[in-house]
């Protein structure tokens, strides 16, 4: 009988143990299953992570294509730009120096036609005689040689007065033309 109760006592002591470890295995697979659930829902996120940053650098590439390609029309645009305005300066110098010009031929007509304007025509017609380009090279004597370019500056002068500032282009040949 000893037996017995000794036998009834280790079945009761390997009941109890069986218990607890069916009891440890249970919560051991809740646990492992939350551990499965947690680790699926991190593989997804780290496939939603993954797509993300897959997608980022497919937009960052496009946008350093785009960077670049606009940089590279910008440049072209600045260059071009920046010759217009080379061209533009130029234009302007020369506009400059065309108004410089015009300016000074604007200043001597003023001064021819206040010079002829004061004095007589008989004076004007004399001093327009003596007229003589000192800078062309012929000799500095107040007479001259008969083919001296002087004459023909002498005489278009003459035109010119005889005409008046204010005489047409129709009116000047029409006077040129011989009867």
């Amino acid at each position: 009988m000893e037996l017995m109760l000794e036998h009834g006592h280790m079945m009761k002591d390997v009941n109890r143990s069986l218990q607890v470890h069916l009891h440890e295995v249970r919560s051991l697979k809740e646990v492992n299953q939350k551990l499965q659930d947690d680790n699926q829902e991190l593989r997804e996120l780290c496939c939603f992570l993954d797509d993300d940053r897959q997608k980022g650098k497919r937009v960052s590439r496009e946008w350093q294509r785009f960077g670049r390609y606009t940089a590279s029309v910008l440049w072209k645009d600045v260059g071009l730009y920046q010759q217009k305005l080379r061209e533009l300066e130029l234009g302007q110098e020369a506009l400059r120096a065309e108004n410089a010009d015009l300016k000074e031929i604007v200043l001597m007509l003023d001064e021819e036609r206040s010079g002829a304007g004061s004095r007589s025509s008989i004076d004007s017609q004399s001093s327009l005689n003596n007229l003589r380009d000192v800078g062309d090279g012929s000799s500095t004597s107040s007479t001259g040689s008969a083919g001296s370019p002087d004459h023909h500056k002498t005489s278009e002068a003459k035109m010119h007065h005889s005409r008046g500032p204010w005489t047409s282009c129709a009116e000047e040949q029409a006077s040129a033309k011989p009867p």
